[in-house]
């Protein structure tokens, strides 16, 4: 951290998924677990689901971190990332309507479509256990179209023992239940917070709750790992989506419905074939935060 005794932010949402940003393209801000935890905090702090930090990169035309409000780095965030596009172009860092961005998922490319508007392209989603990471051996499993679920058992003091669920990746590991019927409250964070530090889960897990309403529009809630249930999620609504399209209950282009908005996912169906993401990003206020 240099001399100064404040730090300047910006305040974004995408879809009511909140960030506090930062701009360290200058490699000058020492952002410590503990800061991270204060700039999240929602009482003594400004308040976030995560901290996004802007530098700069060698592979791409910026490198994007995100830390959740645990203090915690994460490989990736879909909301975040509109976010890091909008913002890149709305403080001159860039004059492109796409760019390429190095997560620690990978290479991703955000694309302004109109202002406070992104596509995402979010690469493709991985199915297979070992890079969910997903320890899936021992575990009865059926096949629902063209997924495999498994039979996980759990303790959730929700009135269950075990349920179906089915996994993926999309740079970040999610595991989603499918409902007849929108989750309540009470199912969210009781069963969100026992799947999230399951232990076929090495590495947690982010938990979505899927009804689907008809082929072209879905309900989700997401539990998030390191944060709890947040307004909405992007790598959550591509990981439900992929997940409902590959169990031929959801068309190739869907509406996912979460409390925060709405997003629009894309894809395919094809193994190799990209995930898009498009959606909010909304710039709410600017400020300095006291060190």
């Amino acid at each position: 951290m240099n001399s100064s005794t404040t730090l300047k932010f910006t305040k974004m949402h995408g879809a009511g998924n909140d960030f506090v940003v930062l701009n360290n393209c200058a490699g000058q801000l020492d952002l410590t677990p503990s800061l991270i935890k204060r700039l999240a905090d929602r009482h003594f702090g400004i308040g976030a689901d995560q901290v996004l930090v802007v530098e700069s990169s060698t592979l791409a035309d910026f490198k994007y971190r995100i830390f959740n409000a645990d203090g915690q780095e994460v490989q990736q965030c879909g909301n975040g990332a509109r976010c890091f596009a909008q913002y890149v172009f709305d403080k001159g860092l860039t004059q492109k309507n796409q760019i390429t961005v190095e997560t620690l998922a990978g290479i991703i490319h955000p694309e302004l479509i109109k202002h406070n508007w992104v596509k995402v392209n979010m690469g493709p989603a991985q199915f297979d256990p070992a890079k969910v990471p997903f320890v899936s051996e021992g575990l009865a499993t059926r096949k629902v179209g063209g997924l495999t679920q498994y039979k996980l058992p759990v303790d959730s003091g929700a009135d269950l023992d075990e349920l179906w669920v089915g996994v993926a990746s999309m740079g970040n590991p999610h595991v989603v239940v499918l409902l007849d019927q929108p989750a309540s409250n009470a199912l969210v964070q009781h069963l969100g917070a026992t799947l999230e530090s399951h232990p076929r889960f090495p590495a947690r897990v982010n938990v979505g709750f899927l009804h689907v309403v008809d082929r072209s529009r879905v309900h989700l809630r997401v539990y998030e790992r390191g944060v709890g249930e947040t307004l909405a999620c992007g790598t959550g609504a591509c990981a439900a989506a992929v997940i409902g399209m590959k169990m031929g209950l959801i068309a190739e282009q869907v509406d996912v419905v979460k409390a925060g908005g709405t997003l629009t996912i894309e894809w395919s169906g094809q193994p190799e074939s990209d995930v898009l993401m498009t959606g909010p990003a909304q710039t709410v206020f600017e400020g300095e935060f006291y060190i």
